[in-house]
């Protein structure tokens, strides 16, 4: 091919460059809401289960995990944790759960999507504690 001129060359390389713009935009996007963060464990009571939102159904939990100023004789304020869960086997079983103490695996993601949950922690597995 010998030296290409017009809008030809023009529009290929603007092609190339659109595309390019695209595959990052698609693989920061994925990072960001997918990378976990930060990932662990919290125990305490399970306060509260429930299914809620008005487009997205997603389900959300609250966890007490304790107090602060453990001194006898004083007032504690309890610590409330939020968290949300994607597994809907992992959401039947917290389901059935309020008013026991669990131990919850979790992870952390950047950034959430509207549909995943209300939280950037998403408990993937429960167990029982003292049963």
């Amino acid at each position: 091919m010998a030296n290409e001129t017009g809008w030809k060359p023009k529009l290929r390389k603007g092609l190339y460059i659109t595309l390019g713009v695209v595959v990052l935009a698609i693989v920061v996007t994925f990072l960001v809401f997918n990378i976990t963060y930060s990932e662990g464990n919290r125990a305490g009571v399970l306060m509260k289960f429930s299914k809620k939102g008005y487009v997205f159904k997603t389900y959300e939990g609250e966890l007490n995990i304790g107090g602060v100023g453990n001194v006898s004789g004083t007032a504690q304020m309890n610590q409330v944790w939020l968290f949300s869960v994607k597994d809907q086997a992992v959401a039947d079983t917290l389901m059935n759960m309020e008013g026991k103490k669990v131990a919850l695996h979790y992870r952390q993601i950047i950034k959430n999507l509207l549909w995943q949950g209300e939280t950037d922690y998403f408990v993937d597995g429960v167990k029982v504690i003292g049963q």
